[in-house]
């Protein structure tokens, strides 16, 4: 978790920024052009990392995105082929996440953690490795929203759970979370970097986008109702 490093003169810098910062010298050009691809590129091919399709492919000779909603996430993941499957591939997600934010919170510190996380939450939507099918990038976007300020999390996780709870419906609970994201940033947590701001109305705007289907299918009473455990109707090469 990113929030205490970030409260210090080190954890907003990063390691490059205070070094460059304690030396009384400014960042050359070139080195801060090619830092762009440590905090942008890297984190995005982190994030093209799909455990979701790993697991469906490697596990049961599938993929996943053949099935229900044919997003390449954990609730598509649960709903085809149960619990450990999910867990695997929410454990696969997170993980490439906080690799990716941390190594954009060594560059600059807060600012390129932001970029950073945004960067792996696109690569988790548009993979390079799988045709730019990917997911819809909730559980990348909370796992940010974790490293940098838990507080902003726990808000949103009881909103999350308590709209959950009440409509069994994930894509209500994730889309209202992600409105709220850019809001409660910019209250709790204002530090005058507009740039994080906007990261922040980017992730909450396209994770809404990606689920507008899903939000017609709840409008018109269509939508699948999320249960803890694999739908029975679905049939994998491995089991058949």
């Amino acid at each position: 978790m990113l929030y205490f490093l970030l409260n210090s003169e080190l954890g907003s810098m990063g390691l490059i920024g205070y070094y460059f910062n304690k030396s009384g010298t400014s960042v050359p050009l070139l080195l801060s052009l090619a830092l762009v691809f440590v905090y942008v590129f890297i984190p995005y091919l982190l994030g093209s990392i799909n455990s979701a399709i790993i697991v469906s492919k490697k596990m049961y000779k599938d993929d996943v995105r053949n099935h229900g909603s044919g997003n390449a996430g954990f609730t598509n993941m649960m709903r085809t082929y149960g619990k450990s499957a999910a867990i695997i591939t929410f454990a696969g997600d997170i993980l490439k996440t906080v690799v990716s934010i941390l190594v954009g919170w060594c560059v600059f510190g807060y600012l390129t953690a932001y970029v950073a996380g945004a960067a792996s939450f696109i690569g988790h939507l548009y993979p390079v490795y799988y045709g730019f099918r990917g997911g819809k990038g909730v559980l990348s976007a909370a796992t940010m929203i974790l490293m940098v300020d838990w507080r902003i999390f726990l808000i949103l996780l009881v909103i999350f759970v308590f709209l959950v709870a009440i409509s069994k419906y994930i894509s209500l609970g994730s889309t209202v979370c992600a409105m709220m994201f850019p809001i409660l940033l910019n209250r709790m947590n204002y530090t005058g970097i507009h740039m994080i701001e906007f990261v922040a109305m980017f992730i909450g705007i396209v994770i809404v986008i990606k689920h507008r289907e899903n939000l017609k299918r709840i409008l018109n009473g269509t939508e699948s109702k999320f249960k803890f455990k694999k739908s029975k109707e679905v049939k994998t090469d491995a089991e058949q």
